[in-house]
C-alpha cells in the first residue's frame, strides 16, 4: 500500500515539473537595456503549436490603446494590447527542451525574427531568442503562473 501510495505521489510530482518545463503559461518580459519590466505574454499550446499574445503593458510609457503602426503585417494598425507577438513554435525535433519554427514580432519596430523558446531554471524562466540569419537576442522571460 505504502509503495503504491509513494508511486502515485512520485508520478504526479514529475508530471508537475515536466509540465513548467514547456514554454506554456503567463511571463514577465524584462526590457534588455533598463532590466524594467515591459509586458505580460501569455504563451498557449493549441494541439502542440505555441502561440503568445500581450496581455499587459506594464511600461507607463506606453498606453492600453498603443496600436502596431509599424508593422508590415495584417497586425499593422491593430491595438498592442491583445496582439499575438508569437506564431507558430513547435516543439523541436533535434534537442528536447526547445521550441521553435515560428516567429516573434518586436510591436516597437515592427520588424517580425525567427524564434527560439528555452524554458531554463525548472521552467522558471524563459529564454527567448529572435534572430534573422546568424544574428540574435536573447531575452530571459520570468513565469508569473
Amino acid at each position: 500500500m505504502k509503495r503504491s501510495l509513494f508511486a502515485i505521489i512520485f508520478v504526479a510530482a514529475s508530471a508537475s515539473a515536466l509540465a513548467q518545463m514547456s514554454p506554456a503559461g503567463l511571463w514577465k518580459t524584462i526590457d534588455d537595456d533598463t532590466q524594467k519590466e515591459k509586458s505580460l505574454v501569455r504563451i498557449k499550446d493549441l494541439n502542440g503549436v505555441f502561440t503568445g499574445s500581450l496581455e499587459k503593458l506594464l511600461d507607463p510609457a506606453h498606453k492600453n490603446s498603443d496600436v502596431c503602426d509599424k508593422c508590415t503585417d495584417e497586425r499593422k494598425d491593430k491595438p498592442v494590447l491583445g496582439m499575438t507577438i508569437i506564431r507558430n513554435i513547435k516543439a523541436s525535433a533535434d534537442d528536447k527542451g526547445i521550441w521553435d519554427g515560428g516567429d516573434v514580432l518586436d510591436p516597437n519596430n515592427g520588424k517580425v525574427y525567427r524564434a527560439r523558446l528555452k524554458p531554463v531554471d525548472g521552467g522558471k524562466k524563459l529564454e527567448m531568442r529572435g534572430y534573422i540569419g546568424p544574428f540574435y537576442r536573447t531575452q530571459v522571460w520570468l513565469r508569473v503562473e
